[in-house]
């Protein structure tokens, strides 16, 4: 039962941090890298990247959706701004966007909170959306939790 709520509780708290800013999905993969075993540090790891997944999924649908009901209002798009319109250009296509959306959960940069706006709005495919961001949130956060495991 311990392990349930440990993996519910990480899940949770990734897709608060997915979406409230002041909620650092880092500091509890680090916090649990030092204070756990290995094996509990590395399952809360990917259960937080699960939930922020599922967080940054949400901002996704929501600018998707935005940009729908944008489109059906017949209202004149704002022009971007350049550093908005190359990450529109590097979202358009799916290779393209698959590795922005990696290198962002990964890498952190630029800002997957952003990413993931963006990529709704660029029409990203969502399963691809999905599954780059799960796949760099993971790696980033097991290795945080692996490396602070083994220096505490």
């Amino acid at each position: 039962m311990s392990w349930l709520l440990l993996i519910a509780s990480a899940i949770g708290m990734g897709m608060a941090s997915a979406v409230v800013p002041v909620v650092n999905a880092e500091a509890m993969v680090a916090a649990a890298g030092a204070g756990l075993p290995l094996r509990a540090a590395l399952i809360t790891a990917v259960a937080l990247a699960v939930g922020q997944t599922i967080g940054k999924i949400l901002l996704f649908e929501a600018a998707r959706r935005g940009r729908r009901l944008k489109e059906r209002s017949g209202r004149p798009s704002r022009a971007l701004r350049p550093w908005q319109q190359r990450l529109m250009d590097r979202l358009s296509g799916r290779w393209a966007a698959g590795g922005t959306v990696l290198a962002s959960a990964g890498l952190g940069l630029p800002p997957l909170a952003l990413v993931s706006v963006a990529a709704g709005m660029a029409g990203t495919r969502r399963l691809d959306f999905a599954a780059c961001c799960l796949f760099g949130r993971i790696a980033r956060f097991l290795i945080v939790a692996g490396a602070l495991t083994v220096v505490a």
